[in-house]
């Protein structure tokens, strides 16, 4: 997300959504109560009743926040109101959805903004990414770019010396310079994860000849070995993995805690009686929510509940954890009932 103006004190900020993860984290940024404003469009009817014709006119509008509705696996998020601001042919109190997707500008405005909320616009708005080094070859070139979190920087390429009455030879020998290459990279950049990609089988036959570093490389398909693939290779799905790695790990770490107090019937709330029992006492020192419980209280009208709660923990200093349920210690939380807390001391 590209932030274009931030004052918190004032408690707004305009920005614009440039993927389609900017979407999940303004799903946990945007809450009822808050007003959004932006270029929209709304149909109206243009002529007499008999001859009306309905088109899609473009509108700046502003609303107040009723319902906030997101799947992570929709390319659009849907923020629906009623409009408080807008040209005079649009009654105030009027219901109008707006439809963030890639590329839409918005500005949002709360009466507060909570501190795991501000932890996630930095999130989305941070240029930092974990060191990956991106690599295509084949027996005959190789290309090596840094992610970066729009892209990619180009950092060098190489060329195999290929003749065709020692192949497998030659190809070995290149392989094993593609690994010196990886390995420089490697110190220098102290790198998190190295994606290897090709065409067809090299991308295996390299990894004979490198599997000392089999710890960090995931393999990947292109369609060539050119520059031009790093823009394939970006869309791939194993590269979205790999960008979660870091996230994932950090949510699994929490989670384990939690089960391990749990065990022990020590410093831990679970289910969702006993979490708003636990941050009524200002007692949470770590919240942990489920994405899935979020969309599916939001779904019931009932996120007012939850978002008491993470009132109540934010403003007794508590930090507030976002899990996906996308990966192995979310569907954990899922089985606690989507919610849970490591406390500051043990409750009776």
């Amino acid at each position: 997300m590209r932030l274009i103006h931030k004052n918190i004190k004032q408690g707004f900020i305009e920005a614009k959504v440039e993927n389609l993860d900017d979407l999940w984290y303004l799903s946990h940024i945007i809450i009822e109560g808050d007003h959004v404003s932006g270029k929209t469009f709304r149909k109206i009817k243009i002529g007499d009743s008999d001859n009306a014709k309905v088109v899609k006119k473009p509108f700046y509008l502003k609303i107040e926040v009723i319902r906030v509705e997101f799947s992570k696996h929709s390319d659009v998020l849907r923020v629906s109101g009623t409009v408080t601001e807008g040209p005079e042919d649009i009654p105030k109190g009027s219901h109008h959805t707006f439809n963030f997707e890639e590329n839409t500008d918005f500005k949002l405005e709360k009466s507060q903004f909570l501190s795991y909320q501000l932890e996630k616009l930095d999130e989305a708005t941070s240029d930092k990414v974990a060191p990956i080094l991106l690599v295509i070859l084949d027996r005959e070139e190789a290309h090596f770019a840094i992610m970066k979190k729009y892209g990619y920087e180009y950092i060098t390429g190489l060329k195999g010396n290929v003749q065709k009455k020692d192949m497998e030879q030659v190809s070995n020998n290149f392989y094993k310079e593609i690994k010196d290459v990886i390995l420089e990279y490697d110190k220098r950049y102290k790198l998190e994860s190295i994606i290897v990609a090709s065409p067809a089988f090299f991308k295996e036959d390299f990894m004979k000849e490198a599997s000392e570093l089999k710890e960090k490389i995931t393999l990947a398909t292109v369609s060539s070995a050119d520059k031009s693939a790093f823009n394939e290779l970006l869309k791939r799905e194993e590269v979205k993995t790999v960008l979660k790695k870091d996230k994932i790990a950090k949510e699994a770490r929490i989670v384990e805690e939690v089960m391990k107090e749990i065990s022990l019937n020590g410093k831990a709330a679970y289910g969702f009686k006993e979490t708003s029992d636990a941050a009524n006492a200002g007692a949470i020192e770590q919240l942990l929510v489920s994405d899935n419980l979020i969309f599916k209280m939001r779904k019931e009208d009932k996120y007012k509940e939850l978002d008491l709660i993470m009132q109540l923990v934010d403003k007794s200093k508590g930090k507030i954890n976002i899990i996906s349920s996308d990966h192995d210690a979310g569907k954990q939380l899922d089985g606690l009932g989507g919610i849970a807390g490591l406390l500051r001391y043990q409750l009776n």
